[in-house]
This record gives structure tokens, C-alpha cells and sequence, in this order.
């Protein structure tokens, strides 16, 4: 799947025709995270995806790691975000928080769209915000935040078992993971990829907000 711009026409209709479900979070701090279509690059660096013997024009969505040493969730799987600051749009949270995370800064243009929030255990309500970054070669990590990045190719969401469903014993809604090489990510991040997959390339209005966190996710 190459990254044009027939693809970034086709992903932002999608995401104009999205209707987009109010997620009612009283007492929820608000949050964005940016779900970034970017070149594939070198690879994604991870066991069980192979590596492109080139630059791949291959379309791609980053991912982060989250540091050891970081309080909160800490080596987890992560899309780039933050907490929403005063007065921003989660747009301009995203936007930011991609800067400050991983060096990469873009402007509003570049936004295609929103997906559905979803509220975790935590306490916040967290928007994805849909974003086209090009080729976007270099990328910065910051060291208080992210541990790698990660250029994680679009067709390995779209793999036959994904997503991963798992009974929980607290819930009747069963935690949702996504499968990626050899290992796996967990719900916010896998709610958030699984919509952008179902709707965005299969045009399946899936919802996710109802789908359950790892225990270890929600601290």
C-alpha cells in the first residue's frame, strides 16, 4: 500500500463520513493522541516484520515506546500524545505533543480527522487525531518519553487475527489487542488502530469505546 496521494484523498473522505460517537467522560481530564500516516521507511525495527532492503514508500502509522523509568505505563506501546493544555483543540494537543515526543512538526493541514474517544481507567478521555506526515525521514525521541519509535507497516493491521479478544473476569467486554510482528499492543493504542483499520480501509463503522484495557494498562 503506497503512501500517495490517492491514499491520503481516500483516508480523509473517510474520515469527513465518519460520525463520530459522544463519549459522555464527566470528570475525565482530556487527552489527544495523533495516529500518524507516515512512509515506512527502514522498517519497524521489530521481530517478525521484515525489514525493507531500501527506503519503503510502503504506507505506515508511528508508534512509540514508552521508557522504563517513566511512572506511568511504562514500556508500553503508544501512539504520540498527551494531555489536552487550557484552551486546545485536541488537533492542537496532537500536534504538539508529536513535536515535543518525536520531532516531527506539522501544521494543521495536515490533519485528515478524528476517530472515536476512548476512556480508560485512568481518567482521561482521549481523542485520536488522524495525520499525514509524508515521508517525515527524521524523528527525534525524546528522551524523558519515548524509549524507540517505530514505522509500523498499515498492512500489518490488516492481518487475519487481529484483532486479539480476551475474556476478563472485572467485565463483560473482552480486551482488545492488536497484533504486531511477534508481540502485541494493547487497548487505548489497539482500540484506536483496529477503527482507523475497519473504517478507514474496510469501511466497517466499528465502535471500540466499549472494549476492555489489560489490567496492567490501567494504572
Amino acid at each position: 500500500m503506497q503512501l500517495d496521494d490517492t491514499l491520503r484523498v481516500s483516508i480523509a473522505e473517510r474520515l469527513r463520513c465518519f460520525e463520530l460517537q459522544p463519549l459522555p467522560a464527566p470528570g475525565s481530564r482530556r487527552a489527544a493522541v495523533a495516529l500518524v500516516i507516515v512512509e515506512e521507511g527502514f522498517g519497524a525495527a521489530l521481530p517478525g516484520i521484515p525489514a525493507p532492503t531500501a527506503w519503503s514508500r510502503e504506507a505506515a502509522v508511528l508508534l512509540t515506546r514508552r521508557p522504563t523509568h517513566m511512572r506511568n505505563h511504562p514500556r508500553q506501546w503508544a501512539l504520540p500524545g498527551g494531555s489536552i493544555d487550557g484552551d486546545e483543540t485536541p488537533e492542537q494537543a496532537a500536534l504538539r505533543e508529536l513535536h515535543e515526543e518525536v520531532g516531527l512538526q506539522l501544521d494543521e493541514s495536515a490533519i485528515l480527522g478524528r476517530l472515536d474517544d476512548f476512556a480508560t481507567h485512568s481518567g482521561f478521555a482521549i481523542t485520536p487525531v488522524v495525520v499525514w506526515a509524508g515521508a517525515a525521514r527524521e524523528l527525534v525521541p525524546s528522551e524523558a518519553e519515548v524509549e524507540s519509535i517505530h514505522r509500523i507497516p498499515i498492512a500489518e493491521f490488516m492481518r487475519a487475527d487481529a484483532p486479539l479478544l480476551d475474556a476478563i473476569e472485572d467485565s463483560v467486554h473482552p480486551v482488545l489487542r492488536m497484533p504486531v510482528g511477534d508481540t502485541w499492543i494493547a487497548a487505548p493504542t489497539a482500540a484506536f488502530l483496529y477503527q482507523f483499520r475497519e473504517w478507514c480501509f474496510a469501511g466497517r463503522m466499528t465502535r471500540v469505546a466499549h472494549f476492555e484495557q489489560p489490567l496492567f494498562a490501567r494504572k
